[in-house]
């Protein structure tokens, strides 16, 4: 005959979708009635009218029913109280950081800023596949799309729909293993973001500190092009967080790129590589490479930085294509070329971030 503790053991493997949790760590679990080969599991949910009350009453189904003696499974999904949920936001956030804030991560979480000095050299592509082959390789992941203005992460990495969100903590989206937030969830795409410093700063606070992001791996942070509002007050509320360069061969595109790396002088951000895009196209009829852009700007760069050049990424139409169907290259076309460059990128990258070298050393006084 089952047991309670038998079926409370299946239930550890089921998580809520959202917050990636067992569903008893978090007080969903509200009870366990068995008679006979009938069991009925009582589950709260965060909200009222949760998107994905089917996917975690299969989920607790598939877990149950499998176990010896089980004859039927039942559901029964009933909303938190206020309480709840506050006790829930109270868990998940953890203690009150100092001075009132609410941003806080991890000290195993690299957080990496993904800088360019102007648009148009692929940093938004590059940044999806670096988080896709990341996670890919298992390491949890999240992209904080912080282009305020050009948000295209959402597009890129096929993900649709609005965050849930309740007593101030915003559950953000996932796609190929990848958490997900960016304005483009809370606009419509062809709305225009007109906003000014102090929005611009609060905007990206809330993105740190109300998304429950979990316990991350790697955070990427998208930045906009340039070195404008966003990167001083990314680099305020990430005081020592990571920062790639992505840049193209020309010099138009490595010298204003080189302003980017340097801004990490100034806001203590730790440069620690450049990823160059669109280094060479391939022929496909006779497989002869031309410098469409030239050559040599990320080495310069990197030069001129001190930092190694983590990559070289072709230019490849698969890569706009997949960015335009939400399925990054290293996902579609992992054998490929680019793919094998970018997942090399983002190897050295998670290397390079969780690296202790150039890092400020706590030093206490005795």
């Amino acid at each position: 005959m089952v047991t309670e503790a038998a079926v409370r053991e299946a239930l550890r493997e089921v998580h809520d979708p959202e917050i990636g949790r067992p569903i008893e760590d978090i007080g969903m679990l509200a009870g366990i009635q068995v008679e006979g080969g009938d069991v009925r599991v009582d589950v709260l949910l965060t909200i009222e009218g949760c998107p994905l009350r089917d996917r975690i009453t299969h989920d607790v189904t598939a877990a149950v029913q499998p176990l010896p003696g089980v004859e039927r499974v039942s559901v029964s999904l009933t909303p938190m109280s206020q309480e709840q949920r506050e006790a829930l936001v109270g868990k998940l956030r953890g203690p009150t950081a100092t001075g009132g804030t609410k941003i806080r991560f991890s000290p195993k979480t690299a957080i990496v800023a993904v800088a360019s000095g102007k648009g148009g050299v692929g940093k938004s592509s590059v940044t999806v596949n670096l988080a896709a082959a990341l996670a890919a390789d298992g390491h949890k992941v999240g992209v904080l799309d912080a282009d305020v203005w050009g948000f295209s992460v959402p597009r890129m990495l096929g993900v649709e729909g609005q965050p849930v969100g309740f007593n101030d903590m915003i559950l953000p989206l996932e796609a190929h293993g990848v958490k997900v937030i960016s304005m483009g969830f809370f606009v419509p795409e062809d709305t225009p973001v007109i906003w000014r410093g102090p929005m611009l700063h609060k905007a990206i606070e809330q993105f740190l500190g109300d998304v429950y992001w979990g316990d991350l791996d790697v955070l990427l942070c998208d930045l906009p092009p340039g070195t404008g509002d966003v990167s001083i007050s990314l680099a305020s509320f990430l005081p020592g967080a990571s920062m790639v360069v992505v840049t193209t061969p020309q010099e138009a595109a490595h010298t204003v790129a080189q302003r980017a790396g340097k801004m990490a002088e100034r806001t203590n951000l730790r440069p620690i590589g450049v990823i160059e895009n669109m280094s060479w196209f391939e022929c496909p009829h006779c497989g002869e490479r031309e410098l469409l852009f030239g050559e040599g700007g990320g080495a310069l760069v990197a030069g001129t930085l001190g930092v190694p050049l983590m990559a070289q990424v072709p230019l490849v139409p698969a890569i706009r294509v997949g960015s335009d169907a939400g399925m990054p290259i290293v996902v579609s076309e992992p054998d490929s070329p680019a793919a094998a460059a970018l997942r090399a990128a983002a190897e050295a990258v998670r290397k390079a971030a969780t690296s202790k070298l150039g890092k400020p050393l706590t030093v206490m006084a005795t």
